[in-house]
């Protein structure tokens, strides 16, 4: 079995953790920033069919002490990179430093496919090119308190990239923190869920794409897997032609989105049909004081209303959150309501009773998920 780390992000560990381990990963151990795990070459291609809330998977090939870009080329030169590729492979490195004596992340990357080059022209006089786009073979190198890990990346492109949101709108949720959102809090797919401040649709959609047992990377067009020499193409068709078999044909509840402004409900609506579920989800233009909870019994609430960064957004949002709260506990009695914000005071504004609140982060910024009753 091959040892992998599967990225994801910081919050989200324990929810990728019950993934892998649903997947059947052996010695799952979650780390900062995501899970190490092992298995065979069919759980990795599952693993990056099935992830909802990892960002890469990543196959470690070496790891060690470097704190010059000379010794970090001379580590790089140590290992036979012919188990890896050829010199009629493209490659591409992409690199993360972080308070280390290496300090230029693209120099970094320079001396790693420096040294795989110089090994393959030195030992049969060509040597690999570079595609930094669609690489056959693409590298992740990240050093971090002299201590660097070189990886394949089995992913190349973000798994958060579902393929469905080729437009963005201002601010959006990533679509793995949004999954993980949901399955962190236990949302039960048999049971209604709501999005009345929609925007994209994401919330809807991954909900969808949860209640269908539809694996994330099913429409996706590239993995970096694929590229690598030994890759299975029958296995990776099976693998593929599996999941499609045990996919719901319909939603057992309604999942419902809305949103006050003509041009984000526009976007989910396009977004939804993008991602296969058109037909499934309805999204109306409907400020959040008029929407009404679905006929049947109740659900989840779960919404990411906007936060503000400067003091003036502040304090207009105000009455967006005391609104949350009046609508939610006077309409939604049962229901329980998620909200995911970056602003804690804003949070406290909404007069409902608190379950708890969990810290995540929202690309760099500091959120957390507060679990409200209604």
């Amino acid at each position: 079995m091959t040892a992998y780390f599967a990225t994801c992000a910081r919050g989200l560990e324990p929810v990728l953790t019950g993934e892998l381990n649903a997947l059947g990963g052996a010695d799952v151990q979650p780390g900062r920033g995501g899970v190490w795990f092992r298995g065979n070459t069919a759980l990795l291609y599952r693993a990056s069919l099935w992830l909802r809330t990892a960002v890469r998977v990543l196959r470690p090939v070496f790891e060690g002490p470097v704190r010059s870009t000379d010794e970090l080329y001379d580590a790089v030169r140590t290992i036979d990179w012919y188990d890896f590729l050829t010199p009629d492979h493209t490659l591409a490195v992409d690199c993360n430093v972080r308070d280390s004596a290496i300090t230029h992340s693209q120099y970094a990357s320079r001396r790693v496919k420096d040294a795989i080059c110089d090994q393959f022209r030195d030992r049969t006089g060509r040597r690999p090119s570079v595609d930094t786009e669609r690489p056959m073979v693409g590298l992740n190198l990240h050093v971090f308190r002299n201590h660097a890990t070189l990886s394949l990346d089995a992913s190349w492109d973000s798994l958060h990239k579902r393929g469905y949101r080729p437009v963005q709108t201002k601010a959006p949720l990533n679509e793995a923190l949004a999954a993980g959102l949901l399955l962190y809090a236990g949302w039960d797919p048999d049971t209604p869920l709501v999005d009345p401040l929609c925007g994209s649709g994401t919330f809807c959609i991954e909900g969808s794409w949860i209640a269908l047992d539809r694996p994330p990377g099913l429409t996706r067009q590239w993995f970096g897997f694929q590229g690598w020499p030994d890759f299975d193409r029958g296995l990776w068709s099976a693998v593929r032609d599996d999941a499609r078999a045990g996919m719901r044909p319909a939603l057992v509840a309604p999942i419902i989105g809305s949103d006050a402004r003509t041009d984000a409900v526009e976007f989910a609506r396009g977004n939804a049909r993008a991602a296969g579920v058109g037909n499934l989800l309805p999204f109306e233009r409907r400020d959040v004081r008029d929407a009404r909870p679905p006929d049947g019994p109740p659900g989840t609430i779960i919404c990411n209303p906007p936060y503000g960064e400067r003091i003036g957004d502040e304090r207009e949002l105000v009455g967006l959150y005391r609104t949350l709260g009046d609508v939610f506990g006077t309409r939604w009695r049962g229901w329980r309501v998620l909200v995911f914000t970056g602003n804690d005071g804003l949070a406290r504004e909404i007069s409902l009773r608190v379950r708890g609140s969990t810290p995540f982060f929202n690309g760099k910024i500091p959120c957390r998920l507060w679990d409200f009753e209604s």
